[in-house]
């Protein structure tokens, strides 16, 4: 049986996994430092996340759907509370990465290959 985590844990190491995943997206694209960062910043954000996140949910199992409501409750840090929905849904989605990388990397990889064919992602 895989080690369980915390929800909070799967979201820190889902943070991480997603941001190298958007820096491996983006030096194909470029190596102009300046827009390697505005192309990473673009993707590695709140907003770009939670609509990641609304991309991919119909496509979710019942147990990641609950993954992501479970997600979406923890409790978000003070100076996040402007952007609070996004924030939420985003940490939701960290989640997500989180524990795909650490358990299902097939189905990361399924996804990774969603988001970086879709329109959103370029």
């Amino acid at each position: 049986m895989a080690e369980e985590f915390s929800l909070k844990n799967y979201a820190h190491i889902g943070d991480a996994v997603w941001e190298v995943f958007v820096r491996n997206y983006v030096i194909r694209k470029t190596s102009n430092s300046k827009l390697l960062h505005k192309l990473t910043t673009d993707r590695v954000n709140a907003t770009f996340q939670m609509q990641m996140l609304e991309f991919i949910q119909n496509d979710l199992s019942e147990e990641e759907l609950e993954m992501v409501r479970r997600g979406r409750n923890l409790p978000i840090p003070v100076g996040r509370k402007s952007i609070q929905h996004d924030y939420r849904l985003a940490t939701a989605f960290e989640v997500l990465i989180g524990y795909w990388y650490l358990h299902n990397k097939e189905r990361l990889n399924f996804f990774w290959q969603k988001f970086s064919d879709s329109e959103l992602f370029n």
